[in-house]
């Protein structure tokens, strides 16, 4: 993976935090926050730490990975931090 895109970002969504039946992830998110789709702290604390162990990297303690955030931005921070090899 060189690059980190948002559908890998809803793929660990899934995985981690579920997915709420009312809230289409496959559509335009990219500037809604994760509060706004329904996802608390707690569901993004879950999607940071399956993000991190799965890619190796550490997400700093950010307003960009919080559930006040975008999947934009969250996409943004993760590639700032992923390693070229990837």
């Amino acid at each position: 993976m060189a690059t980190f895109t948002q559908a890998d970002l809803v793929g660990y969504i899934r995985q981690a935090a579920g997915e709420d039946e009312g809230f289409d992830l496959d559509g335009d998110i990219a500037d809604i926050t994760f509060a706004d789709m329904g996802y608390d702290s707690v569901a993004m604390v879950e999607v940071t730490l399956l993000v991190e162990r799965e890619l190796g990297i550490g997400l700093p303690d950010d307003d960009k990975a919080s559930k006040n955030s975008t999947p934009k931005q969250f996409v943004e921070l993760v590639n700032e931090l992923l390693p070229a090899s990837i």
